[in-house]
């Protein structure tokens, strides 16, 4: 294992310090938890934002903190669900009286714990509503999972549902386009190359030089299928073919499309996916509205990349327009 670390048992801590002392006018830390925040949440007249998840998918989730977006995320350690108490705790750090939205990926142990914490506020009488996202159209369930997993469109839920609490929707109405984006957005991935969790010291898995792993989560979890290493372009239509048999598109729907690395890909090889992403959607007369092309969520070092399309309305389209300011999303 070659990591720029100092203890293998306290990157997540000396990562949230990192964050802080990077955006220090944006993001601050409760004191005492893994916990980041807006700086001065909450925000009166606004539903507050919060999600979170295991550490290793920077910029996820507290790249996504800010104006026009989220307004807290719970950290737990790599690849590891956030506790119970970390959960409640964001939620009492942020709330005011319009309520929470608690925005969370389909994992088993991510989405026990943040319901938990929502039990134990609504038990004080804080207005606490939920939604799960689960974009992976690759698998109906894995490893730590019941049903799909979620992974990058979960950037899509916040920035969307960021905005509409940014311009005071009610609690009900923040909920409901969150649950609309989630309706929306499909994604699918690939792995060339595994990761390794510090504390673990060795990769999550193994795949030879002419090996590509179909479907993989951001955990290192299984793909659908291991096969030769084919070229980007036959790659990226297996990806893009099996998102579209999900969806609900025709000829001359809009969309919105992001290719996500895994943090090992270089933007070189995200942009020649993209390419071939373009080419697919204008052959089947399907309009590209925005694309967005980079790092959103990745799991530690992995080489790879997934795709996700986000089918768009006039409101959608109106609220991924909305400004954001958090660190890994700035919009303007």
């Amino acid at each position: 294992m070659k990591k720029l670390i100092n203890n293998p048992n306290e990157v997540v801590q000396e990562m949230i310090a990192g964050i802080v002392a990077a955006y220090p006018n944006q993001i601050e830390q409760v004191k005492g938890t893994s916990i980041l925040m807006r700086k001065g949440a909450p925000t009166p007249n606004k539903v507050s934002i919060i999600s979170g998840g295991g550490s290793g998918h920077e910029p996820a989730h507290a790249g996504y903190i800010g104006k026009g977006m989220l307004d807290a995320a719970v950290l737990g350690e790599v690849f590891t669900s956030p506790p119970v108490d970390q959960v409640y705790e964001a939620i009492k750090a942020v709330y005011r009286d319009p309520g929470v939205l608690l925005i969370i990926k389909n994992y088993t142990g991510d989405v026990l714990n943040f319901e938990m914490a929502a039990e134990l506020a609504e038990a004080e009488g804080f207005h606490i509503a939920k939604v799960i996202v689960d974009d992976d159209v690759s698998v109906e369930g894995s490893t730590n999972t019941t049903g799909r997993r979620g992974i990058a469109g979960t950037i899509f839920v916040h920035k969307i549902a960021g905005a509409k609490a940014e311009l005071e929707g009610t609690l009900e109405e923040v909920k409901a386009i969150a649950e609309k984006t989630i309706h929306n957005v499909r994604s699918m991935g690939m792995a060339i190359s595994s990761c390794t969790i510090p504390a673990v010291g060795s990769p999550s898995f193994n795949l030879a030089e002419d090996e590509m792993e179909i479907g993989i989560g951001i955990h290192g979890e299984p793909g659908i299928e291991r096969k030769p290493l084919a070229p980007a372009k036959e790659m990226t239509e297996e990806l893009v073919e099996k998102i579209l048999r999900d969806m609900a598109l025709q000829q001359d729907d809009e969309v919105a499309v992001m290719i996500n690395g895994l943090a090992s890909t270089p933007l070189m090889e995200l942009y020649i996916i993209n390419n071939e992403v373009q080419k697919i959607l204008e052959n089947k007369g399907i309009n590209v509205y925005r694309t967005f092309v980079g790092e959103y969520m990745t799991a530690l070092e992995m080489g790879g990349c997934s795709i996700t399309l986000l089918k768009l309305d006039e409101e959608l389209k109106t609220l991924l327009d909305y400004p954001s300011d958090a660190p890994n999303f700035l919009m303007k």
